[in-house]
């Protein structure tokens, strides 16, 4: 199949604001190497890291929430230690953690039969760490991601689907639903139990709303009341304003709390939780410092997990419940390629449920 030389794609030029996106129709066509595929992507969505790596967000000398600076960035960002991998990172980036998408050529050690294949990458890539536990580098973070028209991803972390979705339903799955899974399996949660999932009308929210009922969970969402509705229509058998007062709010307290939001609120969650609960934490979009109780935690036998890695069957439970039609994403609108900045907006605004997601040119 052939491949052009060149390819639109979005660059990110450096740690900041929107501006240091910028849109390029010459950027240099990837080759596969050893062991990797080139994927001509059809879609691709945005997602809070995309916020969080442009801002610089991941350095620890900042303690604000991401919407203080996700539109003109900080000014005081260590770059040293702005990455998911607490290293510095190399500009100019094509970032993307989500990619939908044909493979057109494969590297060398990949057989040939893949050309064709329609396909997901995994968002939390291994291959570049040798598999070591615990490490992984993220898609679109520590290497190019899939803002382009092409990516070249390891062949053993980009998966076949047989799915009749559209290519931008596909396009939302990766990043907002292994995260969600990942904290479900993390926790352990369990049919019957009661579950208290915060922002969860954005996409790792709505996610572990659709996939704590998969597993047959009470789901209990916290969100605006405007979308309350259609929380429930995903699946959500109560919906609290994200501001509520828990104490008051819950009829009886939880088994699981599923925390993307964190800052303030933390404490009163963790409150929240019967004796012998457990807190997973995918996110901190509300503030990465929290005043919290240490005694709420340990005279409760509370679990308190980090979810950041993922062992191989989390993706390829998610390529399961795709193929099955388990799931379902919400996508609230698509963009061209070029039109970034106002979907990034847009998604600052937090005016959307689900997913934005974003569809390169065809190519030529």
């Amino acid at each position: 199949m052939p491949v052009n030389e060149t390819m639109a794609a979005v660059l990110l030029t450096g740690h900041g604001g929107i501006e240091k996106l910028e849109y390029r129709s010459d950027v240099v066509v990837p080759a596969p190497s050893a062991g990797e595929v080139l994927i001509q992507v059809k879609a691709s969505a945005i997602n809070n890291t995309d916020i969080n790596t442009r801002i610089g967000w991941y350095s620890k000398q900042i303690t604000d929430a991401t919407e203080n600076g996700a539109a003109s960035g900080y000014d005081h960002t260590d770059e040293q230690d702005a990455s998911w991998s607490g290293t510095s990172l190399n500009f100019p980036l094509i970032q993307g953690a989500d990619v939908c998408g044909e493979i057109v050529a494969v590297g060398q050690g990949v057989d040939a039969s893949r050309i064709g294949e329609r396909v997901l990458v995994r968002n939390m890539l291994r291959t570049y760490v040798d598999y070591r536990p615990f490490e992984c580098w993220t898609f679109g973070s520590e290497c190019n991601g899939g803002f382009a028209q092409y990516a070249v991803a390891p062949s053993r972390e980009t998966y076949k689907v047989e799915s009749d979705w559209t290519d931008e339903q596909l396009a939302a799955i990766p990043c907002a639903y292994s995260t969600a899974e990942l904290m479900l399996d993390s926790a352990q949660v369990a049919s019957g139990e009661r579950v208290l999932i915060t922002g969860a009308s954005g996409g790792v929210g709505l996610a572990a709303v659709q996939l704590a009922k998969r597993r047959g969970a009470y789901v209990i969402a916290q969100s605006s009341t405007s979308k309350a509705d259609a929380l429930r229509a995903q699946g959500a058998d109560e919906v609290l304003h994200r501001d509520a007062d828990l104490s008051q709010a819950l009829a009886e307290k939880v088994h699981v709390v599923l925390d993307v939001v964190c800052g303030e609120g933390v404490d009163a969650r963790l409150a929240a939780l019967h004796r012998g609960g457990r807190y997973a934490i995918a996110g901190a979009i509300g503030g990465p410092v929290a005043p919290i109780d240490l005694r709420t935690i340990y005279l409760n036998d509370l679990k308190v997990l980090g979810c950041t890695f993922q062992d191989d069957h989390i993706f390829e439970n998610i390529i399961g419940y795709v193929e099955r039609n388990e799931i379902r994403p919400h996508v609230s609108k698509v963009y061209p390629l070029e039109q970034i900045a106002q979907a990034q907006q847009d998604f600052l605004s937090k005016s959307h449920m689900g997913k934005l997601v974003l569809v390169p040119p065809p190519v030529n």
